[in-house]
């Protein structure tokens, strides 16, 4: 038989077993993994898994289902409340521009893959890169799986105070991974609008901006603290 690259021998990246994820799960009993295929490793990898899965009535069926595993991810919404600012992206994405958005231009939160990183470390990073500012403490949001019919992938989501002072690179992404951001610097009043008028098609930073206008980030401009954002919270009828 001979050698598997990803399989048996390491791939382009150096892996090797990537036919060896899911096969041990057993955190759930209603979910036995029979086979793990690879389909394709690029970048990332596609599988195609093979499970037995117990239904409501007691039924054993038999499923197959593909995942594209790219990774974990992360994602920050920078604000300045005082200024009722925050810093969003622009960028071609080729998957939207074939999929009917108009020009593939996308307006998002800045975000990136983890790349063997924690999150807090990726996102700062991500920051750095492609909107170049220093972000003051992180605050974590929430943890959501994206397109959990079909990517493993868990997005980390987080919002940040910046002031002016704290850009302090130009931003734009890195040109050896293909990257040509624009960094906007957009009233919250406007980001959010654009959510509703269809400028702003991205769910990351769809959930982020509602999530920022639920909790009140510009709703004075006291510091920003996530106890302060709790009471505020527990005051509403």
């Amino acid at each position: 038989m001979n050698a598997r690259p990803g399989i048996d021998t390491p791939d382009h990246r150096g892996r090797t077993g990537l036919d060896r994820a899911g096969r041990d799960l057993a955190r759930n009993p209603d979910v036995v993994v029979r086979d793990v295929e690879l389909t394709s490793q690029g970048w990332h990898v596609l599988r195609r898994t093979t499970f037995d899965h117990r239904r409501r009535d007691g039924r054993w069926v038999t499923q197959q289902r593909e995942t594209y595993d790219r990774g974990n991810g992360a994602v920050v919404l920078p604000f300045d409340a005082k200024r009722g600012r925050v810093l969003l992206t622009r960028q071609f994405r080729y998957p939207a521009y074939v999929n009917d958005h108009p020009d593939g231009m996308l307006v998002e939160a800045a975000a990136g893959l983890l790349d063997g990183d924690d999150p807090l470390t990726a996102i700062r990073r991500e920051s750095a890169e492609e909107l170049g500012v220093t972000l003051g403490p992180l605050t974590h949001v929430l943890d959501a799986y994206m397109s959990p019919g079909s990517v493993t992938e868990r997005l980390h989501f987080y919002a940040a105070p910046y002031t002016p002072a704290d850009r302090t690179g130009n931003g734009g992404g890195l040109e050896e991974e293909g990257e040509d951001i624009e960094v906007l610097e957009l009233p919250f009043a406007e980001a959010l609008a654009m959510t509703r008028d269809g400028r702003i098609t991205d769910g990351k930073t769809i959930l982020l901006l509602q999530w920022a206008a639920l909790d009140g980030l510009f709703a004075d401009s006291a510091p920003y603290e996530p106890t302060a954002l709790v009471a505020r919270r527990n005051e509403r009828p």
